[in-house]
């Protein structure tokens, strides 16, 4: 059987290491990609450093990575979508509950995609380019569109003037919150949203309206002031103390519906420290209480919140759309381009842990990227 190079989590806690996996054989609902790019996601470190915890179902040793880019070197018996040879990027939900790390994982010089998850990439853009869109994409569309969240039209969906309204986006410069602006103006809604002073430029020009500074005291109230009395669909939380922003400005502004993407406060202190026990336990008692805090005031306020799980789209009709025919369509028309910029960081699969710690290590506008 054919074998190729991957990176693997060799065990809990530890650094990427290479190795040796055999080649799959896509399943009949799959592509088999010849990676070319992926891109780093915060999750990654994530599950590296504190798998043990939030992703207790996760066997290691076990490939990472959600965000693909490469070429399609073989199909499944009912993939219609997609022939050998072609281009595409795609989300790998290898490391969810129930998936196959070592054959779904983006850290690998071959891996497999469902072709409900994979778009064909435009001759006008890079695989580096592509492969920033995946995983920040999905979630940024689970948010906006699926029911349990805001339930917002998707693009193409026909609506009438009483149907448009605002979307707040608080993190508007990060990898989700930049593809949750292009996907809520192309459903024809108004964006509202925070970003640094360094970075506002860049997400107006990729639709949004009224950009507010987040570290500005007066946050909330400019944002309140912004939504100048139109209709709030919802809004979307994306990093640490958002949740309770969004919330001040849902209950100012009559909005009822909040996505949060974020834990109220980061893990990073955590997947630094030597050891995961006993570090964890302040740490996860103050994400709980502050979740069940947040989630109380959202009842007391008649606010419908809910935490947004990326990969959920495989299960659900959203996902096929999306990837599809929203996604393809918008790309062609020139309405969706890469967001946050690649920053390409190193080649081949032993540049992929420095990259995880490059991220980990904070970028801003921009997302980590590792050619193969």
């Amino acid at each position: 059987m054919p074998v190729h190079a991957a990176a693997t989590l060799p065990a809990p806690r530890t650094a990427l290491s290479p190795a040796t996996l055999e080649t799959p054989m896509p399943a009949a609902d799959e592509v088999l990609v010849r990676v070319s790019a992926v891109a780093i996601n915060p999750v990654d470190w994530v599950i590296q450093g504190t798998g043990r915890v939030t992703y207790r179902w996760l066997r290691t040793p076990a490939v990472l990575g959600s965000d693909v880019a490469g070429e399609v070197v073989a199909v499944g018996a009912d993939v219609t979508r997609f022939h050998v040879g072609q281009r595409v990027f795609g989300l790998a939900t290898g490391t969810d509950r129930g998936r196959d790390p070592l054959r779904e994982g983006a850290f690998q010089d071959y891996t497999t995609l469902l072709e409900r998850l994979t778009a064909p990439t435009p001759e006008n853009l890079s695989d580096e380019e592509a492969a920033v869109f995946p995983l920040g994409l999905s979630t940024a569309a689970c948010a906006l569109f699926q029911p349990q969240h805001l339930g917002l039209r998707m693009p193409g969906d026909p609506a009438s003037a009483a149907e448009n309204g605002v979307v707040v986006i608080w993190g508007g410069s990060t990898s989700v919150g930049m593809n949750a602006i292009q996907l809520a103006r192309a459903a024809g809604y108004d964006v509202v949203t925070t970003a640094s002073g360094k970075n506002a430029e860049t997400v107006r020009s990729l639709g949004a309206g009224d950009v507010v500074d987040h570290r500005s005291p007066s946050a909330v109230d400019d944002l309140v002031a912004a939504v100048a009395g139109r209709s709030v669909v919802g809004a979307v939380a994306l990093g640490a103390g958002s949740t309770d922003a969004c919330l001040e400005v849902l209950s100012r502004t009559g909005g009822k519906r909040l996505a949060m993407a974020s834990t109220p406060i980061s893990l990073d202190s955590l997947v630094g420290s030597r050891r995961l026990f006993p570090a964890m336990l302040p740490v996860f008692a103050r994400i709980g209480l502050g979740t069940v805090r947040s989630n109380l005031r959202a009842r007391r306020l008649g606010i419908r919140a809910g935490f947004v799980w990326g990969s959920s789209l495989r299960d659900d009709a959203m996902g096929p759309r999306l990837w599809g025919e929203v996604v393809p369509r918008m790309l062609a028309e020139g309405a969706l381009r890469p967001a946050p910029a690649p920053l390409v960081v190193g080649e081949g699969l032993g540049a992929l842990q420095d990259a995880l710690d490059r991220q980990r290590a904070g970028v801003s506008a921009q997302k980590v990227v590792v050619r193969l």
